[in-house]
C-alpha cells in the first residue's frame, strides 16, 4: 500500500503575521492532527496564533457541517481560524453561514506563479495643442533637455532602534536593515530582503507580498520563526549547530534554505 507523505494542508504565513492554511485534502481528522503537531512544536509561535482558512486548493467549497468540524478541531487543536480567505460566491456563502469574515489579501500570494508585484498599466499619450515652433537654443541646452532623466534610486528602509517584544516593523515594497536587536516576542517584515546587524530572537519575514528571490541575513541567529514568501521555518525545525551563527535565508525549491556566513 502506497503511502501518502504529502501533507494535505498547507501553511504559509502572511503578511503581518496571519498564518494561513491552504486546504488542499479535505480530510479533517487529518488537517486537525497536522495543526496539534505544529502548535506542539512551537507553541510560541502558534498556541492560539489567527488562522485564516483557504478552500481555494479544493475542486469543490466543502458544506457548512464539514466547515463547522475543521473549525471547532483547529480550536481544539490550539489555533484560532479567524476568517476564510475570499474565493468563489460559495465561499462567500460559506462565511456568511460560519459567521466569519472573508479576506481577500491572501489569494494573490498562490495566483501569482512569479510573486511579482503587478506591473502598473502605462497611461494614455495625451493630446496636446500643437504648439510654436521654439526659439534656437544653445547646443548644450539642447541635450541637456532631450536626454533621459535618471532611474530613481530605491531606498531601503533603516531601523536603529531595537525592535522590542509585540513591536512590528513593516518596509513596504523595499528592504528592511535593523541595526541592533529584534527581541524576543518582535516582528520584521519586508516586501524585499531582510538585513539584521544584530542578534534576530524574534520573526523575520521577507518577501511579504510572494517576492521569493529576497533573502534574510542576521549576525546572530536565535530566531522563533523565519518566511520568505509565505515559506516558513520555526527554531525547532533549524539544526542547533546554526543557532547563534551569523547566517543566511533563502527559498529554493519551496524550502527554506538557511546556511552559515563564512
Amino acid at each position: 500500500m502506497a503511502v501518502d507523505y504529502e501533507q494535505a494542508g498547507e501553511l504559509k504565513i502572511g503578511q503581518v503575521g496571519i498564518a494561513n492554511l491552504r486546504i488542499r485534502t479535505l480530510d479533517v481528522e487529518r488537517l486537525v492532527e497536522e495543526m496539534r503537531s505544529r502548535v506542539q512544536r512551537a507553541p510560541n509561535m502558534f498556541g492560539r496564533a489567527a488562522v485564516v482558512i483557504d478552500f481555494g486548493g479544493l475542486s469543490q467549497t466543502p458544506d457548512t457541517g464539514t466547515a463547522q468540524a475543521l473549525l471547532d478541531g483547529l480550536r481544539a487543536a490550539g489555533v484560532l481560524p479567524v476568517a476564510l480567505a475570499y474565493g468563489t460566491n460559495e465561499t462567500d456563502r460559506l462565511a456568511q453561514a460560519l459567521g466569519l469574515p472573508l479576506l481577500a489579501k491572501f489569494r494573490a500570494s498562490y495566483e501569482r506563479a512569479d510573486g511579482a508585484a503587478p506591473e502598473a498599466a502605462p497611461p494614455p499619450p495625451r493630446r496636446e495643442a500643437p504648439a510654436a515652433a521654439p526659439a534656437p537654443e544653445p547646443a548644450r541646452s539642447r541635450a541637456a533637455a532631450t536626454a533621459p532623466a535618471a532611474p530613481a534610486a530605491s531606498v531601503g528602509m533603516i531601523q536603529s532602534a531595537p525592535v522590542r517584544s509585540g513591536q512590528q516593523i513593516y518596509a513596504d515594497n523595499r528592504d528592511l536593515t535593523v541595526l541592533t536587536t529584534v527581541g524576543a516576542g518582535a516582528e520584521v517584515i519586508a516586501d524585499g530582503s531582510v538585513h539584521i546587524y544584530g542578534p534576530l530572537r524574534g520573526r523575520a519575514l521577507a518577501g511579504a507580498q510572494g517576492n521569493e528571490k529576497a533573502r534574510i541575513f542576521c549576525r546572530e541567529f536565535h530566531a522563533e520563526l523565519v518566511a520568505i514568501a509565505g515559506h516558513y521555518k520555526v527554531l525547532e525545525d533549524i539544526p542547533k549547530e546554526l543557532r547563534g551563527k551569523a547566517v543566511q535565508i533563502w527559498l529554493e525549491d519551496e524550502q527554506i534554505k538557511i546556511a552559515a556566513l563564512d
